[in-house]
């Protein structure tokens, strides 16, 4: 069972960046897509973004295109999210997840999370 830990939340103010990090605990890492999934207060899960297990597709939610890349380190068995361009409604603990099959946005589908992130945007 491959472990993730987040790393890099924060508080920004609205027009900052932040990028994340989901570090995996082992190589198996590289043989799952890997998504990123956000929770804010009173608000159930929503899918923020996914990528391929070698890294050549992905998708984003319509909310975070153009601000927010997500992309993998294979060799360091890393998932990344830079998020540009942060507004308020930004503000949610962001958790990583892991699955296997067809890349999906289904927050069902994936079986490995980690513990989360929270990121802020005030000012």
């Amino acid at each position: 069972q491959v472990q993730l830990v987040e790393s890099g939340g924060g508080l920004v103010p609205p027009g900052g960046s932040l990028r994340l990090s989901c570090a995996a605990s082992d190589r198996t890492f590289s043989s799952y897509h890997m998504g990123w999934f956000r929770q804010a207060p009173g608000k159930e899960r929503e899918f923020v973004a996914a990528i391929t297990w070698n890294g050549g597709r992905t998708s984003l939610a319509d909310s975070v295109k153009g601000r927010f890349t997500i992309s993998r380190d294979n060799a360091k068995n890393t998932l990344y999210l830079q998020m540009n361009s942060l507004k308020p409604e930004d503000t949610a603990v962001y958790s990583c997840a892991a699955h296997s099959g067809v890349l999906t946005t289904n927050t069902n589908a994936y079986f490995y999370w980690g513990q989360g992130t929270q990121v802020t945007v005030s000012s």
